[in-house]
């Protein structure tokens, strides 16, 4: 590894994997907003507006899922497709599915490939790329199929859909689900399907893979049970994901019981059904059974720090991650017991991971601030809505209160910012625009100021 990253450094040329990321992402939304753009991909006369097509390209390649159009009934079958594979390239990663094509095509990766890839699916090394690419491919395909069929014959069964219409909607829904996208072919999401275990269950499982991290996949289907084996990033994931369910589920549930608006009107089975299915949604999915902008505010503020959290890393899942909160979470346990190091499953904890974390922190929590303040400031509207859609945006969740469409253009402009950002993380972002890396050569005196 240490002469591949000598070789890259030796040539002085070489674009960095975070600019060539950004670079892939910015050439796949142009794309997209043209294809969105032609008036074959609009049901209604004319095309769609330059600003529709453009939101709606961010959304899906950044696995979004806010949207100012009603996607049912606004896009053809052209525009849909055209979204679902969006979606499928955001999902994987634009350099990660560029990266497939390479492999088929010349059945090798170039040096730049491999370094660029390692980077956007945080490879452990880079003589495995290849086969964790691979890995990748087949394992979104295999969950996304399983997901599929299920919601296909359930269509079929339970719905009365035509063999077309279950399928296209059986497809649809699983991918948009896996790659924690959010986007659906139900004007009210699924809150027609609020009771139906079978679709909301399946949405979730599909939701919960995607947003665990393909290393941390990799290493379950590698290793299975045998925690020894797997690494602190697959350990964290794994704790800290149900726990993280469970507490949403029991949050959203208990506050929402008895609001008419939501879970009020269910019977008891449903409610928890619902709340869980909610609970997952915050993972960065953003499809919801029931009506966000009818939840209480303190429902909404719990689902704004999930949405924050987000899930694992070098998945398909937004947020500062799980593994990011949890370093923070261990370095303040360390500091409450006055510890010298941060220790985590029997493993020491980096100075760099320290920095790295509370980096992503204050990047994160600068960019949504100065976004939730310019957004109250263009739109009037209260901080509660406003910050509960610019943390669905840097999340890249979806789930909305119902103000997206409402705001002005540069209200819009700002929130697919967010998305972007989002998506690539604060880190890749600022990295990918850094013009040079800065040496430093030397350490100054330590001193120590008053903190608290």
């Amino acid at each position: 590894m240490h002469n591949i990253v000598r070789e890259a450094g030796s040539q002085r040329k070489l674009v960095r994997p975070a600019q060539l990321t950004l670079l892939g992402f910015l050439i796949t939304i142009v794309a997209g907003t043209v294809l969105l753009s032609l008036p074959i991909s609009r049901t209604g006369p004319g095309a769609a507006t330059l600003l529709e097509a453009f939101f709606t390209a961010v959304s899906a390649v950044c696995v979004t899922g806010l949207v100012i159009v009603d996607t049912p009934t606004y896009w053809t079958g052209f525009g849909q497709i055209v979204i679902l594979v969006l979606i499928q390239i955001g999902g994987f990663g634009v350099m990660t599915f560029a990266s497939i094509i390479g492999i088929a095509v010349v059945r090798r990766l170039s040096l730049r490939s491999r370094i660029t890839t390692a980077a956007e699916t945080k490879a452990q090394g880079f003589g495995n790329v290849r086969d964790l690419v691979l890995g990748v491919l087949k394992i979104s395909l295999v969950i996304e199929a399983a997901a599929a069929v299920i919601l296909f014959v359930w269509f079929m069964v339970r719905y009365g859909k035509g063999a077309g219409e279950a399928a296209w909607l059986a497809i649809f829904h699983a991918v948009s689900a896996f790659n924690n996208a959010g986007f659906g072919l139900f004007s009210d999401s699924i809150m027609s399907f609020v009771d139906d275990p079978v679709i909301s269950l399946t949405l979730c499982a599909a939701i919960i893979l995607g947003g665990l991290g393909f290393p941390v996949i990799v290493q379950l289907l590698r290793y299975g049970g045998n925690r020894l084996k797997w690494s602190m990033n697959t350990r964290i994931v794994i704790a800290a994901t149900p726990l993280l369910l469970v507490f949403g589920t029991l949050y959203i549930t208990l506050i929402e019981w008895n609001n008419p608006a939501t879970l009020g009107p269910l019977n008891w089975p449903t409610k928890i059904l619902a709340g869980f299915f909610q609970s997952v949604q915050t993972r960065t999915a953003g499809f919801n059974s029931i009506d966000i902008g009818a939840m209480s505010e303190a429902s909404q503020f719990g689902m704004t720090a999930l949405m924050f959290i987000g899930g694992g890393p070098a998945g398909t899942a937004g947020g500062i991650k799980i593994t990011t909160f949890a370093v923070l979470f261990f370095i303040l346990v360390a500091e409450v017991r006055g510890d010298g190091v941060v220790n985590v499953f029997g493993k020491r904890l980096s100075r760099g991971v320290h920095r790295q974390a509370i980096s992503v922190i204050l990047l994160a929590g600068a960019v949504v601030a100065a976004s939730t303040v310019a957004l109250m400031l263009l739109s009037g509207l209260p901080l509660a809505a406003v910050l509960f859609e610019t943390v669905s945006a840097f999340g890249t969740v979806g789930l909305s209160t119902g103000i997206t469409a409402q705001l002005p253009p540069l209200g819009q402009l700002i929130l697919t910012l967010l998305m972007f950002v989002g998506r690539l993380g604060p880190i890749v972002f600022a990295s990918a625009l850094a013009l040079r890396e800065r040496a430093v050569l030397y350490e100054l005196p330590k001193e120590r100021p008053i903190i608290g």
